[in-house]
């Protein structure tokens, strides 16, 4: 009899429940991306760097450091895409979204609230006056609970366009961690060599200053020279030989620094040992895209906005505990005994819940500003981003042209010292010129070597920072390099990932990433 109006109560809510689903609405804001009204008005050519390139000079700027034709950085930012602790961890936190991802789809499915069993027996004995009743019998029970809310209002729809959009958040910091560590590397990998030129400068002027501090002091015992010479040349000599050790210390530090990026602990680079020579003629950079476009497909800017996304979600979220949750509530049991004529028992048992909370003193009203409030500041947070975006790109095109145009000059200059040094010894040596001049051609010949590199040096820098600063450098990394072999096996040793850990991760096209069905 139970069973049969448990049945009739339950065919009674089908159609009821239906209804319901029909109409059920999504509370809260739909996602649009933030609108950069300045971006309309930004039409800058990077000071004369926009132009149509032929096929000989473009550049992929996924793998931007190609432009160098140097195999040393080539293999350095290979290795330290599949070594880097930084890249490693951006990739462990797309595992993580993606399971988060996986909670929020299941809230929406029936819940097992309650499974439970038990098995009795009882051995009962009389003893004493009237004796004689003894029994024994076992008892079973099994059940379990199955609870449904209904999504009326959105709450989990919202839950899961919340993070999804996370995941998609963390799939371009990813990528974003990618263009930040091609850069480091480059980088670093210029310094060092530029650190390198800098002993070398250093040291040949170095031994450039000796002679003259010697050929001063021979002439002084000789009587032939003041000591005032003497005192100025050894000045000068000890003053640039205490530069080399500086600047080995730096060497060091670069190098150490680059290890840190290759994940190694400070040491020797055996990839650096045969590293020498000038730093590389850097052609112009070409831009072929408008700045406009490679601005709104930079990571980082992706990553605010999906980040504005997985906030608007939230607000959602917050405005459905206004309204009540309406729980299906279902119940199967079964309980049995072997004492003679006990009935068998099954139950089933059906029926809605109401969960309302009336009187929630502002806490729901509030927690709906709290959202919105971390919404708004997570827009504000898109548009800063597209700012110093626009800032850097801005910054690195001026610096790429301005220490291009200084190239010329400062190489000049730097001859023109050089052939000041020899005229100053060639006089000073015939008697038609003091020992300042010497020291001054001296000093003059070091500075503008040190400036000449140190401009060779920045100009590269900023070519770099201008490839980062327009996105360039990462490419969609499949989900099986995300971390290595061996620390995929011990996250499956230790936990059951399902095929989270194998499972194709969606595509960015047009610099954002689309949907693929991340729910499951």
């Amino acid at each position: 009899m139970v069973a049969c109006a448990a049945r009739r109560i339950g065919l009674a809510l089908v159609p009821a429940t239906l209804a319901l689903l029909t109409a059920c609405t999504t509370l809260g804001p739909d996602y649009r991306e933030p609108d950069v009204a300045w971006l309309k008005a930004w039409q800058s050519d990077l000071y004369g760097q926009l132009e149509r390139p032929d096929l000989q000079t473009q550049v992929d700027l996924r793998f931007w450091w190609h432009a160098f034709n140097d195999p040393v950085l080539n293999d350095l930012i290979e290795t330290a895409r599949l070594e880097n602790p930084s890249l490693r961890i951006a990739g462990l936190r797309i595992l993580e979204s993606r399971a988060v991802l996986g909670i929020a789809g299941a809230n929406q499915y029936p819940q097992l609230q309650q499974l439970n069993g038990a098995a009795t027996y009882v051995d009962q004995r009389e003893s004493g006056q009237g004796a004689g009743r003894d029994q024994q019998f076992a008892a079973y029970s099994a059940g379990f609970d199955l609870a449904w809310e209904l999504d009326f209002w959105g709450r989990f729809r919202r839950g899961v366009e919340s993070a999804e959009a996370g995941f998609f958040a963390s799939i371009a910091n990813q990528q974003d961690v990618q263009v930040l560590l091609s850069a480091q590397v480059a980088d670093l990998y210029y310094l060092y060599r530029t650190t390198l030129l800098r002993i070398d400068i250093a040291t040949r002027n170095a031994a450039i200053q000796k002679r003259s501090f010697e050929i001063t002091q021979r002439l002084f015992r000789s009587g032939e020279e003041s000591e005032l010479d003497l005192q100025s040349a050894q000045a000068q000599y000890l003053g640039t030989l205490a530069l080399i050790p500086e600047l080995e210390a730096n060497l060091v530090k670069v190098r150490n620094a680059l290890s840190v990026l290759l994940a190694r602990m400070p040491g020797d680079m055996p990839e650096l040992t045969a590293v020498g020579g000038p730093l590389p003629d850097v052609g112009p950079t070409v831009i072929t895209e408008l700045p406009v476009q490679l601005l709104l497909r930079r990571r980082d800017v992706r990553t605010a906005a999906w980040q504005v996304a997985a906030q608007s979600a939230q607000i959602g979220i917050a405005k459905a505990d206004y309204f009540p949750s309406i729980t299906l509530l279902g119940r199967i049991g079964w309980t049995s005994d072997d004492v003679d004529g006990t009935p068998e028992v099954r139950t089933i048992a059906a029926g809605p819940a109401l969960t309302w909370n009336i009187l929630d003193y502002g806490r729901i009203r509030n927690n709906v500003r709290v959202q919105d409030a971390r919404l708004q500041q997570a827009i504000e947070q898109f548009q800063n981003s597209t700012l110093l975006a626009a800032q850097e790109i801005d910054d690195a095109a001026i610096s790429v042209v301005k220490t291009g145009e200084q190239q010329e000059p400062l190489s000049g200059a730097a001859r023109a010292a050089e052939r000041s040094l020899d005229l100053a010894n060639t006089l000073y040596q015939e008697g038609y010129a003091d020992f300042d001049r010497v020291l001054d051609a001296q000093r003059v010949m070091f500075t503008q070597a040190e400036r000449e590199l140190l401009n060779d040096s920045a100009h590269i820098s900023a070519v770099i920072t201008m490839y980062k600063a327009l996105g360039g450098g990462w490419v969609d990394t499949p989900v099986e390099e995300l971390v290595p072999d061996t620390v995929r096996e011990t996250m499956e040793a230790r936990t059951n990932w399902g095929d989270l850990l194998t499972r194709p991760l969606p595509a960015s096209t047009d610099g954002q990433a689309s949907p693929s069905g991340e729910r499951r």
